[in-house]
């Protein structure tokens, strides 16, 4: 078990071992638009435990190709997803978010 601390903040982090990823089902969203949930619920959808091949690992298929660098990659991919406004677009590189931009409503969110 790890715990993270900031001032007054203490958060569980489960271990690798202990996290099961799920994507959100039905038609409420968990981020700011549908693009955004789309992208998040196929990243989620990867490390469910009835596709994945080693999902503790973030190992997705082949036994090498990870749905992101990191747990923390990971958890930083889906917290921006979340947060990401209509008019934005999620850059990720090597497994990990790099930034986001300004673009247009039209354009990618990834």
């Amino acid at each position: 078990m790890s715990t993270t601390t900031k001032p007054g903040v203490s958060k569980y982090i489960p271990e690798p071992q202990d996290r099961v990823v799920r994507a959100p089902r039905g038609t409420e969203k968990t981020c700011k638009t549908w693009q955004a949930e789309a992208a998040l619920r196929m990243l989620m959808n990867n490390l469910d435990p009835e596709v994945a091949e080693h999902p503790e690992s973030l190992i997705v298929y082949g036994g090498r190709g990870q749905a992101a660098r990191s747990w923390a990659a990971f958890d930083a991919i889906v917290e921006t997803l979340q947060r990401l406004e209509p008019d934005q677009t999620l850059l990720v590189q090597s497994g990990k978010p790099v930034g986001v931009v300004q673009t247009t409503t039209d354009s990618p969110r990834v």
